[in-house]
């Protein structure tokens, strides 16, 4: 058997957890079963058993405006994908940006359709800020390949509801999969090597936020929260790769004013490798996850992983993964009509995270107890392998149906 991947990201050009899952997923697979990497960049690559070939757009679309440039790079980059020609059995799609591709290939070649749900279009309407009316494209090619895929797997039970309710999928063709996590590669480590460069003290227990600068991950409540925050808890946000030029003006004077007077709060505006992430994790007292949707998030296994406690929204698929007053703490966001767009009391949500790391802060002892749960969870219940299994079996289960 032989499986094509099919995805925008894929190292060494990964800035979202859609990129840690098929860079892992595909890496397990292919201990199972032969599989190809099809992505956007400039990789020409075996890494171990998967070969990955990266495609770059042919044209600048530099008559278009900036929004529509992105979209039609992305159609371009899967025409390029899928013209290579493939003697894949099935092919696997890892967010919106591949959906054209995976169409074609389902069309042209005869091969099952899946499709992995990262997060779903309908629920990202700030996207509109960055692609204008290639949002309704987005939308469009979303729902017309989830309709007509195979089988689409949901990375947490919330967003298996949440593709039931958006789209005409019946729903013994939605399995559920969680993201999983290398717990070899992810561990607690003593090594300090990126405080140094950073000015960051890793002997003071900080806050640490990991993530984009975007409407969904919730940064700018998080920034906000830093008003009520005691005034002794650095505060480091490993944050970079803004949507929108509008979005990080906002990030930076929303926080210029809730850090005035403040020293200890460290902004890395840079995408940071992987054994920096790790230690950031790992010298962390509390990890914040604010985000207004999430349909899994890989950064609170991550955190967890590392042996750090968590402080997140109870959104999306969040409550399946951390458990709340074992493994860190969830803080109920409030959204008008149960939409996943804002949080109708932005400075409820903000004082309500705040209260939460005050707490765990001043709390040594529970903190070490969720430490401990936090890394068993992991190791139980997200093993890469696991997945890695399921996800075979599925793909075996559509290839003896098609015969």
């Amino acid at each position: 058997m032989k499986v094509l991947y099919l995805t925008n990201e894929y190292p060494p050009y990964v800035y979202g957890g859609a990129g840690v899952h098929i860079e892992y997923l595909s890496k397990e697979v292919s201990q199972l079963a032969d599989a190809e990497v099809r992505c956007y960049g400039d990789q020409a690559a075996v890494v171990g058993r998967v070969k990955a070939t990266g495609y770059e757009p042919l044209s600048s679309y530099s008559a278009l405006p900036k929004g529509l440039q992105s979209v039609f790079k992305t159609i371009d980059r899967d025409l390029q994908a899928i013209g290579a020609g493939t003697d894949a059995d099935v092919v696997h799609c890892h967010t919106w940006y591949t959906h054209m591709a995976g169409i074609w290939a389902k069309l042209n070649y005869g091969i099952p359709l899946i499709i992995t749900t990262h997060s779903l279009e309908p629920l990202r309407p700030w996207k509109r800020e960055q692609l204008g009316g290639g949002y309704d494209f987005s939308l469009w090619v979303e729902k017309t390949a989830i309709e007509m895929a195979d089988a689409v797997i949901a990375v947490s039970h919330g967003t298996k509801a949440d593709v039931e309710k958006l789209f005409n999928v019946r729903p013994e063709r939605i399995k559920v999969i969680y993201n999983g996590i290398d717990t070899e590669e992810f561990k607690k480590v003593s090594t300090t090597d990126c405080f140094g460069r950073f000015g960051i003290d890793p002997a003071r227990p900080y806050l640490l936020f990991v993530g984009r600068i975007t409407r969904q991950k919730g940064i700018i409540h998080l920034v906000n929260a830093i008003r009520h925050l005691d005034t002794d808890i650095p505060v480091v946000l490993c944050a970079g790769a803004p949507d929108t030029p509008e979005i990080e003006k906002e990030m930076e004077s929303g926080l210029k004013a809730a850090t005035a007077g403040r020293k200890n709060v460290f902004w890395i505006r840079e995408m940071v490798d992987r054994k920096t992430l790790i230690e950031l994790y790992s010298h962390a007292g509390v990890f914040c996850c604010p985000s207004i949707y999430e349909p899994f998030g890989i950064i609170n296994l991550e955190a967890m992983a590392c042996e750090t406690p968590v402080v997140a929204s109870a959104v999306g698929g969040i409550p399946e993964v951390v458990v709340d007053g074992e493994t860190g703490i969830l803080v109920s966001l409030k959204q008008m009509n149960g939409s996943p767009f804002e949080a109708t009391e932005p400075e409820v949500f903000a004082r309500d995270l705040a209260t939460q790391v005050n707490r765990l802060m001043k709390d040594a002892g529970l903190r070490r107890k969720m430490e401990a749960a936090g890394r068993k969870r992991v190791e139980e219940t997200f093993s890469w392998k696991s997945i890695a299994r399921q996800t075979v079996e599925l793909y075996q289960k559509l290839i003896a149906e098609k015969k």
